[in-house]
Parts: structure tokens; C-alpha cells; sequence
């Protein structure tokens, strides 16, 4: 199943994994809507929704660029509007907007933990909640996630409480939104990294360039919400997916292609269940 024709809301997708996947679907001539906060290029984060459209329609796809704060109902649903208006319809929504503050408990910021809060989790659900009507009526509906699996493990949270319980958030949407619209035969998945990935995000706040070194590219996540997406949407829904696992199933052999430096042994991410190795490949 294709992409070519197919509308994606994509949040944040100005940049980074959002990017990745909304340039990966235009390759296939998708529609591509990078819904994001960048207008105005920022001195430690590359790239604006305007350079992210360039992208896109440079890759074959078509752009429409909306200025969006997950946090603002009006924006939400006002963008969710245009693109329907703009494209005819809307087929996938990616959840990708996340905000990250490790800070354990005792010293996290109360404003900290509330933006977590309203983008991480409130975001996903709000986002979700406006698209719903719209995906209805699409062929092969989808929603995804990019929350990690509920592996409810005490080593998860103890370093970052706030952090965690905030991703979390996002993949309980996907326990419940499978469950709730299962009946309309909209997909719901989460899908998630094994190893840390090369984004400002990780650059800035995790370790700078030595764990870029250590991380795969965004192309692997790409790669893997396109497979997702060619799910037949009635059969494919609630799972939670390791970007490797699931591309192994799917008859992936090669993930030394996705490794910054092959030379470097990759850092695993948080949140990735003891109980799903890594493929043997």
C-alpha cells in the first residue's frame, strides 16, 4: 500500500523525527502537514516549519506548513480544519510533539512537569480528538504514537518521575484510543527506538556529539511508520512497537545503514523492555 496521495498531520515535524517521517512519506507523493511551533529560525535548534515544507515538496510531496501550539485548543482544531480543507480529507496523524526535562523529582520545575504534561500527553489526546471525525472517513486510517511500550518497571521512573509519567501519558492514549476506536477501524499504535536517536533534542540535552556517535539515524523510525501505515488499519492497531523488532519481522536485514558512526557501540534508549531483544541481525 502506498502513500502517494495520502494526507499525514504530522506534529512537530519541523525537525527530527517528524521530519524524517513526513519526508519519507513524501517520497511516496504524500501530503504532508508539518504542524509545529518554529516559525523563526532558533540559535540551537536547525530548521522552521517554512524550511521543513521546503523539504517536503523538494522530496515529492506537498506542504502545508501550520504554525501550532499543541497546547492551544483553538490552534488544534483550527489546523486540523485547514488541512481538511486544504487536501479533502486527512488519513494518518502522527503524535510526535514531546517535550523532555530529566530532572528527578525534588529539583524538576512545577512548570517544568505541567509543560510535559500539556504536550506530551494533553497534546496527543487533543490532537487525536480533533482528527477522529476526519480519519472516519479515510481508507486506511492510522494514528501513531511516539510513546514507548507500558512496561511498568520502577527503573523507568525513578531517575525522572515527571518525564516518565508524562511519556507514559502519550502511550496510555494509545491503550485507550485502540480500544475506543476499534469499532471505526482506525489504527492506533505507538512505536518507539531501541537505541538513542540523532536529533537537536538528543544532541542538546542528552550528551552532545559523542551519544550522536552512539544513536541511529531518524531515517529507522521513518522507515518504520511507513511500514506501520501499510497496515491494513482494521487489523493492525493497539501494539507497541520497537522500531527493529517490528522492521525484522517485516524482513529488514540491514540496520548498520541507520548508525551515525558504525564504530561506536549504540546507546539503548530509555523505556525498552527487557522481554523484547534486539533481532539477531
Amino acid at each position: 500500500m502506498t502513500l502517494k496521495g495520502k494526507t499525514l498531520f504530522i506534529t512537530g515535524a519541523s525537525r527530527g523525527i517528524g521530519l524524517a517521517i513526513g519526508l519519507r512519506a513524501a517520497r511516496e507523493g504524500a501530503n504532508v502537514v508539518i504542524a509545529a511551533k518554529t516559525a523563526e529560525p532558533h540559535p540551537k535548534l536547525p530548521g522552521t516549519i517554512y524550511t521543513a515544507a521546503q523539504e517536503i515538496e523538494q522530496a515529492g510531496g506537498k506542504a502545508l506548513p501550520l504554525l501550532v501550539d499543541v497546547r492551544e485548543e483553538e490552534a488544534v482544531a483550527g489546523a486540523i480544519a485547514k488541512t481538511v480543507e486544504t487536501f479533502g480529507g486527512l488519513d494518518i496523524v502522527v503524535n510526535n510533539a514531546s517535550a523532555i526535562n530529566l530532572a528527578p523529582v525534588q529539583i524538576l520545575d512545577m512548570k517544568r512537569f505541567d509543560l510535559m504534561h500539556q504536550i506530551n500527553t494533553r497534546g496527543t489526546l487533543m490532537v487525536s480528538k480533533y482528527a477522529i471525525p476526519h480519519l472516519e472517513k479515510a481508507e486506511n486510517p492510522h494514528i501513531l504514537m511516539l510513546s514507548p511500550p507500558l512496561d511498568m518497571k520502577e527503573k523507568w521512573f525513578a531517575p525522572h518521575t515527571g518525564y516518565s509519567i508524562a511519556k507514559y501519558g502519550m502511550s496510555l492514549c494509545v491503550l485507550g484510543l485502540a480500544g475506543e476506536l476499534r469499532p471505526k477501524g482506525i489504527a492506533v499504535n505507538a512505536l518507539w527506538p531501541r537505541t538513542t536517536i540523532a536529533t537537536s533534542a538528543v544532541k542538546n540535552l542528552l550528551g552532545g556529539d559523542q551519544i550522536m556517535r552512539s544513536s541511529r539515524t531518524p531515517e529507522i523510525l521513518a522507515d518504520a511508520a511507513a511500514m506501520i501505515f501499510a497496515k491494513p488499519s482494521r487489523e493492525f492497531t493497539g501494539r507497541f512497537i520497537i522500531d527493529d523488532t517490528f522492521m525484522a519481522g517485516e524482513g529488514v536485514t540491514d540496520f548498520e545503514r541507520y548508525r551515525v558512526d558504525p564504530s561506536v557501540p549504540l546507546m539503548p534508549d530509555f523505556f525498552v523492555p527487557d522481554d523484547i531483544p534486539a533481532p539477531t541481525a
